[in-house]
């Protein structure tokens, strides 16, 4: 009985400092996120989306300079190229996709995770754009340089966590694709050939233009928002999350209009979410909405909101966060 009593109580003092670390982590969530400084992100965009990088249309060379940068940037923190690539990158066989004429690679850094390592969360945004046209060069600021400085610096939060103590539970993958304005080549190439278990991956943040306010928001003073499109198209209770996550921390008004079956526009089919919602993993598209620069040569540095890219890159931190650090994967409907 008294053997019996002891073990009762090991017991319950193991589990209760379990609860104690993993409120702890929680607790950490917007100490982490405000890691993430705009200075930084202003820097680190006015640089990709210069055009020293030449509209980084994938297969060319001016892609080459951008994955280079990417890479590197990884190297400097000492975060890990993803297993099964070389030197941080996953590479398009050419020939594999027919708009694709040359040389392309995917830029995959990972974190690794603790006690549930073996479940992942991958945070993707694409890295190239449309290059040039008729001698303009298409700089691609807000599409998609926005999203991938956001999650160059969501890296970089988490490595700062790292370095204070704080490893993730699951694995975080940080997956810079290439080919998404030529047909989400790049994010097909990795579902079909990927480098983490796709059964294992419990949720896909995808990350496409949150630089700038559209038309709408603008004419009706509403800068703090975003448009979350697929948040419970495959869980609802991922969609919950996030919504606890943004209540507790920031505030923002999400807006799911573009989740309507019937929408005109089908962005759900349209950025790089998409192929992992096709293997019934679930995601989230972070997304600002269109504007008069998209898809232009005028999409440049100087006119992104550097204030409001800030706080959403820490909104996605802070999501991604509680994921990888929460008890149970999101269920799926």
């Amino acid at each position: 009985m008294k053997n019996l009593l002891i073990i009762l109580l090991f017991g319950m003092i193991s589990c209760n400092t379990q609860n104690i670390q993993k409120t702890d982590y929680l607790q950490k969530t917007e100490a982490f996120a405000n890691t993430i400084q705009q200075e930084e992100i202003k820097e680190m965009l006015y640089t990709y989306a210069s055009d020293e990088f030449m509209g980084r249309e994938a297969g060319s060379e001016h892609e080459h300079i951008a994955t280079e940068y990417i890479r590197d940037f990884y190297k400097k923190l000492n975060i890990d190229a993803a297993p099964h690539t070389q030197d941080y990158y996953q590479t398009i066989p050419v020939g594999t996709y027919p708009r694709l004429t040359g040389k392309a690679n995917n830029v995959v850094a990972y974190i690794p995770g603790t006690d549930k390592a073996d479940e992942v969360v991958v945070l993707s945004a694409h890295l190239d754009h449309l290059g040039i046209k008729e001698g303009k060069i298409y700089n691609g600021a807000d599409d998609d340089g926005s999203g991938t400085i956001a999650i160059m610096n969501i890296a970089k939060a988490f490595k700062q966590a790292i370095d204070k103590g704080y490893q993730p539970r699951r694995t975080l993958v940080f997956l810079h694709v290439t080919g998404e304005e030529k047909g989400l080549y790049g994010s097909k190439y990795y579902t079909d050939n990927p480098l983490f278990d796709l059964d294992k991956t419990i949720v896909n943040l995808n990350i496409d233009m949150i630089g700038r306010v559209d038309d709408e928001h603008q004419v009706k003073g509403i800068p703090n928002y975003l448009y979350l499109i697929g948040s419970d198209m495959l869980s609802d209770e991922l969609k919950q999350i996030s919504e606890e996550v943004n209540n507790q921390y920031y505030q923002m008004e999400f807006d799911y209009r573009y989740d309507a079956p019937d929408d005109p526009n089908r962005f759900y089919y349209r950025s790089d979410h998409y192929n992992f919602a096709k293997n019934n993993i679930p995601v989230i598209f972070y997304f600002n909405g269109t504007h008069a620069d998209y898809h232009q040569d005028t999409d440049t540095p100087e006119k992104i909101d550097y204030r409001l890219l800030t706080q959403r890159t820490k909104l996605i931190f802070a999501t991604a966060w509680t994921l990888a650090n929460r008890e149970d994967r999101p269920k799926l409907n």
